[in-house]
């Protein structure tokens, strides 16, 4: 995978539009699906609606965002009904997010996060654009990158370096049985997932999945059965492979690398 990006293939003065040009040509020229393997993914034709790039192969849609500085937790996004709209469809992109350096024409890092980790919590409502604005009125969205929990930012460039394509597809395969299930059920299952993972330890035990039960009754307030939810949600992901059971009230992460 070559990590560089080449100044012909660019005829702009300006520094964002060539970065512009140079990121996409950069994708579709060595970025493989990170869904199926497939060798190249091909481009959308420009202003296309929904996505960016598509897999011959598996049918699997992405939509790109890249910036020089690295992602902090929000991104911005497109319009917030459409965006809430487009969560539950089949359509809906996986997110490709791409950090460059302009000064040497070189990717930094390069991460992919799958759809099935866009849930309603992840999207935030912008303020109305003032009066005095082109689209006066129109609400944009930020996806907020610090409620995804770590499996689901799966780099493919990290520090300039590259990842093991084989890792990538392994961490990919990890986290799809999320697709099977609906939104909001999906909704608990990440938020589960995000409190194991702030736990900060492979071997844990149930009692310290109990420490966000106040959290969790904050997100879902009609929810009066939180601590039963928790142990259902935790069977769930140890019955899919996310995790293991190692003894009664016990568990271990499985690797996510």
């Amino acid at each position: 995978m070559k990590l560089g990006f080449e100044e012909t293939q660019s005829p702009y003065v300006s520094g964002s539009q060539s970065a512009r040009v140079w990121t996409e040509r950069w994708v579709k020229d060595w970025v493989y699906c990170p869904n199926c393997g497939g060798a190249k993914i091909s481009a959308f034709p420009n202003n296309s609606p929904v996505a960016d790039f598509f897999c011959h192969s598996c049918k699997e849609e992405y939509e790109l965002k890249s910036q020089k500085s690295v992602f902090g937790n929000k991104v911005l996004d497109g319009a917030f009904k459409t965006k809430c709209e487009r969560l539950a469809a089949d359509n809906n992109p996986n997110l490709f997010l791409l950090n460059y350096d302009l000064r040497e024409l070189s990717i930094l890092n390069f991460f992919v996060v799958p759809k099935h980790f866009f849930i309603r919590e992840i999207i935030e409502e912008r303020k109305p654009l003032a009066a005095t604005a082109r689209r006066a009125g129109w609400i944009g969205s930020n996806i907020l990158l610090n409620q995804i929990p770590e499996a689901g930012k799966i780099f493919i460039v990290r520090a300039g370096l590259p990842e093991p394509k084989e890792a990538v597809l392994s961490k990919w395969k990890q986290t799809l049985f999320l697709r099977d299930q609906a939104v909001e059920a999906r909704g608990w299952l990440i938020e589960v997932m995000k409190c194991v993972e702030a736990i900060g330890k492979r071997d844990f035990q149930i009692d310290d999945v109990y420490v966000f039960e106040n959290r969790l009754s904050r997100l879902y307030p009609d929810n009066r059965n939180v601590r039963p939810k928790i142990r259902q949600q935790l069977q769930f992901l140890r019955d899919r492979g996310y995790l293991d059971f190692v003894s009664r009230g016990y568990y271990r992460l499985k690797s996510q690398n």
